[in-house]
């Protein structure tokens, strides 16, 4: 079993800060990619930002800049770091990542979500 909880999830004012983390636990081998996702009311849910386990980052042209993934392969935890924040960063974010399990077989897992509110 794997889970992956988030937490740093909140409100905060438009300019403002916050901090995501997303902690995998549970039978895990290795994992490869990790990343962020986000949900806005009423829309799809979008690709953020990714990390490789080497450190290789990929971001959405939207939070070029302004967010900053990165990972902590020895805690199986990878951050969200964003900055700048707008209202139009309001949404709930999802961490994903890909797993190899004691069951021997690669999976995609998702946490729960935090929410992320940007307002004055």
């Amino acid at each position: 079993q794997v889970q992956l909880v988030e937490s740093g999830g909140g409100l905060v004012q438009p300019g403002g800060s916050l901090r995501l983390s997303c902690a995998a636990s549970g039978s895990i081998v290795s994992i490869n990619a990790m990343g962020w996702y986000r949900q806005a009311p009423g829309k799809q849910r979008e690709l953020v930002a990714t990390i490789r386990s080497g450190g290789s980052a990929n971001y959405a042209d939207s939070v070029k800049g302004r967010f900053t993934i990165s990972r902590d392969n020895a805690k199986n935890t990878v951050y969200l770091q964003m900055n700048s924040l707008t209202p139009e960063d309001t949404a709930v974010y999802y961490c994903n990542a890909n797993i190899y399990g004691t069951n021997w077989s690669w999976g995609n897992y998702w946490g729960q979500g935090t929410q992320v509110t940007v307002s004055s």
